[in-house]
Protein backbone atom coordinates (compact mmCIF):
# COMPACT_ATOMS: atom_id res chain seq x y z
CA UNK A 1 0.00 0.00 0.00
CA UNK A 2 1.42 3.64 -0.65
CA UNK A 3 2.37 5.78 2.76
CA UNK A 4 -0.63 8.33 3.21
CA UNK A 5 1.24 11.93 2.04
CA UNK A 6 3.44 13.83 4.13
CA UNK A 7 2.79 17.53 3.28
CA UNK A 8 0.49 19.43 5.59
CA UNK A 9 -1.32 22.50 4.33
CA UNK A 10 0.00 26.02 6.65
CA UNK A 11 -1.29 25.88 10.41
CA UNK A 12 -2.66 29.21 9.57
CA UNK A 13 -5.41 27.32 8.29
CA UNK A 14 -7.16 26.62 11.56
CA UNK A 15 -7.59 30.72 12.13
CA UNK A 16 -9.40 31.08 8.84
CA UNK A 17 -11.69 28.23 8.85
CA UNK A 18 -12.21 28.96 12.05
CA UNK A 19 -13.42 32.60 11.22
CA UNK A 20 -15.14 31.22 8.43
CA UNK A 21 -17.21 28.78 10.82
CA UNK A 22 -17.97 32.19 13.10
CA UNK A 23 -19.59 34.16 10.20
CA UNK A 24 -21.68 31.08 9.42
CA UNK A 25 -22.22 30.49 13.19
CA UNK A 26 -23.37 34.51 13.47
CA UNK A 27 -25.58 33.68 10.87
CA UNK A 28 -27.22 30.62 12.38
CA UNK A 29 -27.50 32.21 15.94
CA UNK A 30 -29.42 35.72 14.49
CA UNK A 31 -32.10 33.15 12.77
CA UNK A 32 -31.83 31.33 16.51
CA UNK A 33 -32.51 34.48 17.74
CA UNK A 34 -35.26 35.29 15.46
CA UNK A 35 -37.04 31.88 16.17
CA UNK A 36 -36.82 32.43 20.22
CA UNK A 37 -38.20 35.85 19.72
CA UNK A 38 -40.76 34.54 18.23
CA UNK A 39 -41.64 31.53 20.62
CA UNK A 40 -41.10 34.24 23.64
CA UNK A 41 -43.75 36.07 21.91
CA UNK A 42 -46.03 33.67 20.51
CA UNK A 43 -45.89 31.95 23.58
CA UNK A 44 -43.51 28.27 22.34
CA UNK A 45 -43.20 25.59 25.43
CA UNK A 46 -40.25 26.91 27.05
CA UNK A 47 -38.64 23.28 25.71
CA UNK A 48 -38.84 24.27 22.05
CA UNK A 49 -36.32 27.23 22.85
CA UNK A 50 -34.54 25.65 24.69
CA UNK A 51 -33.67 22.94 21.55
CA UNK A 52 -33.14 25.96 19.09
CA UNK A 53 -30.35 27.58 21.56
CA UNK A 54 -29.11 23.89 22.17
CA UNK A 55 -28.78 23.54 18.10
CA UNK A 56 -27.27 26.80 17.67
CA UNK A 57 -24.60 26.94 20.90
CA UNK A 58 -23.81 23.21 19.23
CA UNK A 59 -23.47 24.23 15.76
CA UNK A 60 -21.17 26.92 16.56
CA UNK A 61 -18.75 24.77 18.88
CA UNK A 62 -18.47 22.60 15.81
CA UNK A 63 -18.04 24.78 13.16
CA UNK A 64 -15.64 27.20 14.77
CA UNK A 65 -13.85 24.58 17.37
CA UNK A 66 -14.03 20.76 16.13
CA UNK A 67 -13.94 20.78 12.54
CA UNK A 68 -11.08 23.18 11.74
CA UNK A 69 -8.58 20.58 13.73
CA UNK A 70 -10.23 17.86 12.43
CA UNK A 71 -10.24 19.27 8.73
CA UNK A 72 -6.73 20.24 9.07
CA UNK A 73 -5.07 16.88 10.56
CA UNK A 74 -6.21 15.20 8.02
CA UNK A 75 -5.50 17.61 4.64
CA UNK A 76 -2.23 16.24 3.12
CA UNK A 77 -0.77 16.28 0.07
CA UNK A 78 2.11 15.07 -1.95
CA UNK A 79 3.12 15.90 -5.42
CA UNK A 80 5.79 13.23 -7.16
CA UNK A 81 7.08 13.23 -10.66
CA UNK A 82 4.37 11.15 -12.25
CA UNK A 83 0.92 11.99 -10.00
CA UNK A 84 -0.11 14.51 -7.13
CA UNK A 85 -1.68 12.44 -4.06
CA UNK A 86 -4.41 14.53 -1.79
CA UNK A 87 -5.97 12.97 1.17
CA UNK A 88 -9.02 14.76 2.56
CA UNK A 89 -11.95 14.36 4.87
CA UNK A 90 -13.47 14.45 8.47
CA UNK A 91 -15.19 11.41 9.33
CA UNK A 92 -14.34 9.79 6.03
CA UNK A 93 -10.79 10.04 4.35
CA UNK A 94 -10.84 10.43 0.97
CA UNK A 95 -7.37 10.03 -0.72
CA UNK A 96 -6.99 11.21 -4.84
CA UNK A 97 -4.35 10.27 -7.60
CA UNK A 98 -4.39 13.07 -9.94
CA UNK A 99 -2.01 11.43 -13.01
CA UNK A 100 0.27 14.58 -14.44
CA UNK A 101 -0.49 13.59 -17.57
CA UNK A 102 -4.11 14.77 -17.02
CA UNK A 103 -3.55 17.99 -15.65
CA UNK A 104 -3.98 20.83 -17.81
CA UNK A 105 -3.02 24.08 -16.23
CA UNK A 106 -2.73 25.15 -12.34
CA UNK A 107 -4.47 28.11 -10.87
CA UNK A 108 -3.60 29.96 -7.56
CA UNK A 109 -6.78 31.67 -5.60
CA UNK A 110 -7.34 33.84 -2.41
CA UNK A 111 -10.27 35.30 -1.16
CA UNK A 112 -10.18 38.45 1.83
CA UNK A 113 -9.57 36.19 4.46
CA UNK A 114 -6.67 33.56 2.69
CA UNK A 115 -5.37 37.28 1.48
CA UNK A 116 -5.40 38.47 4.64
CA UNK A 117 -3.25 35.50 6.51
CA UNK A 118 -0.96 35.34 3.20
CA UNK A 119 -2.17 32.02 2.34
CA UNK A 120 -3.47 30.47 -0.94
CA UNK A 121 -5.58 28.16 -2.55
CA UNK A 122 -3.98 25.57 -5.55
CA UNK A 123 -6.63 24.62 -8.34
CA UNK A 124 -5.22 21.97 -10.24
CA UNK A 125 -8.03 21.54 -13.49
CA UNK A 126 -8.26 17.96 -15.40
CA UNK A 127 -10.55 17.60 -17.85
CA UNK A 128 -12.77 16.32 -15.69
CA UNK A 129 -12.85 18.49 -12.56
CA UNK A 130 -11.25 20.66 -10.79
CA UNK A 131 -9.12 19.40 -7.30
CA UNK A 132 -7.70 22.00 -4.95
CA UNK A 133 -4.97 22.23 -2.31
CA UNK A 134 -5.93 24.74 0.18
CA UNK A 135 -4.82 27.12 2.45
CA UNK A 136 -0.99 27.05 1.77
CA UNK A 137 1.52 29.92 2.08
CA UNK A 138 1.61 32.10 -0.74
CA UNK A 139 5.25 31.32 -1.53
CA UNK A 140 4.51 27.72 -1.20
CA UNK A 141 1.59 28.01 -3.27
CA UNK A 142 3.26 29.58 -6.05
CA UNK A 143 6.06 27.39 -6.22
CA UNK A 144 4.47 24.27 -5.83
CA UNK A 145 1.94 25.75 -8.83
CA UNK A 146 5.03 26.13 -10.95
CA UNK A 147 6.62 22.45 -9.68
CA UNK A 148 2.86 21.17 -10.92
CA UNK A 149 2.66 22.93 -14.24
CA UNK A 150 6.52 22.15 -15.03
CA UNK A 151 5.73 18.41 -14.47
CA UNK A 152 2.80 18.49 -16.09
CA UNK A 153 4.64 19.71 -19.62
CA UNK A 154 6.96 16.79 -19.39
CA UNK A 155 4.68 13.94 -18.34
CA UNK A 156 2.59 15.44 -21.85
CA UNK A 157 6.06 15.27 -23.76
CA UNK A 158 6.76 11.79 -22.96
CA UNK A 159 3.27 10.94 -24.17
Amino acid sequence: MIPEPQTRISERALVVWRISGGISSLIICLVAGGLITLGVIFDWLFWIIGVILFIALTYSYVMIFLLPKLRWKRWRYEVREQEIELQRGVFIIKRTLIPMIRVQHVDTQQGPLLRKYQLSTVMISTAATVHEIPALDMHEAEELRRSISSLARVADEDV
